[in-house]
């Protein structure tokens, strides 16, 4: 018995593909094989692995975790479908690809191993004059797999991409999603309320390009695609499940059902949130004014102090602009900080 076989063997009677994946940090040989409900497992590499039902109806769907290794639940939500799928558990309804992005920054405990994944899609894998490193590799891998995904599955169908994450930081709003910039075309009702349905009500709005995977898969592909965040970063086995259990309810009904029926839209559901403005840090010397446990959507008055990056002064120019994503340790360059404003709905929704 070869090795290969030994593993599919193994998989087949235990579904932990996510242990096979950490097992294997940056490559697993491709390989397949058919369940006995006739859906066709196909693992492309190391964390990525697609099915096919037998009779797959009308959505294609990616679902990605571990782009940051650290951000647990999501890779446990993820890890407990898969095992459901190969075990005969839960019967699909639409064809799906599972992505675990950065396998030994699980083994690591760490958001990454070298450079931040979730700053490489987009084609910023490929720079001229930066070298390649691993995460650089895997961000042009990922993105080949989804477009491999996407255009097996034919021009006709749905496309959606949920990039599951956990905050560093806590939150105002516990769960909230990114949408990404849309470059002009609408936001869809419909995919609000399947958020509404995660238990996500709090939606934040780009508007600009973005580096980041979900940004990739709605600008490239033309997927229904967000950044999720569900919570705060915590360890495995310290996470309290039941806060995700609507999320994992919905994303069941999402690949196991022809159709799911959400709650009627009501905009009075959400908040909404544009963003203001970007701050990078440039300087070695960069620090926030405000504690590490002040939580995202924290709110300032106009004037207040909201960075220090070397000589430069950032302050609040907005009454009540807030704070999201703020990291004084991400690389010379980068994003330090996002800050957001209250956001209606106007007539650009379908």
């Amino acid at each position: 018995m070869t090795a290969n076989s030994e593993y599919l063997n193994e998989l087949q009677q235990q579904g932990d593909f996510l242990t096979l994946s950490r097992n294997n940090e940056w490559h697993l040989a491709p390989s397949a094989f058919t369940l006995s409900n006739g859906t066709t497992v196909t693992i492309h590499d190391t964390g990525v692995i697609e099915f096919q039902p037998k009779c797959a109806t009308t959505i294609d769907v990616v679902l990605s975790s571990a782009i940051h290794g650290n951000e647990t639940a999501p890779i446990e939500i993820c890890d407990e479908l898969i095992k459901r799928i190969i075990l005969g558990d839960l019967q699909l309804a639409q064809r799906v690809l599972f992505i675990f992005g950065n396998p030994q920054s699980i083994n690591i405990d760490k958001r990454f191993v070298e450079e931040n994944l979730n700053r490489l899609f987009n084609g910023h894998h490929t720079v001229e004059g930066v070298k390649m490193n691993n995460e650089r590799t895997r961000a042009a891998k990922l993105e080949q797999y989804v477009s491999d995904f996407y255009q097996r599955g034919g021009q006709q169908r749905e496309r959606c991409h949920y990039d599951l994450h956990t905050a560093i930081r806590g939150s105002k709003n516990d769960k909230f999603a990114v949408y990404p910039f849309l470059h002009g075309k609408p936001w869809k009702k419909s995919q609000l309320q399947f958020l509404l349905s995660c238990g996500v009500n709090t939606v934040l709005m780009m508007k600009s390009p973005a580096t980041t995977f979900s940004y990739y898969s709605s600008f490239v592909h033309g997927a229904d695609s967000f950044t999720v965040e569900l919570g705060q970063v915590k360890p495995f086995g310290e996470n309290d499940m039941s806060r995700f259990a609507k999320t994992k309810a919905t994303l069941i009904a999402l690949i196991s059902q022809k159709e799911v029926i959400y709650k009627e839209f009501d905009a009075s559901d959400f908040e909404l949130f544009a963003v203001h403005r970007s701050i990078n840090r440039t300087e070695h010397d960069f620090s926030f004014p405000f504690s590490d446990d002040a939580e995202n959507f924290t709110g300032f008055s106009k004037g207040d102090l909201l960075a220090t990056d070397g000589q430069t002064c950032y302050y609040a120019d907005v009454e009540g602009e807030a704070i999201i994503f703020p990291n004084a340790d991400v690389a010379l360059g980068q994003r330090a900080l996002l800050t957001v404003i209250p956001l209606q709905l106007t007539d650009n929704i379908i």
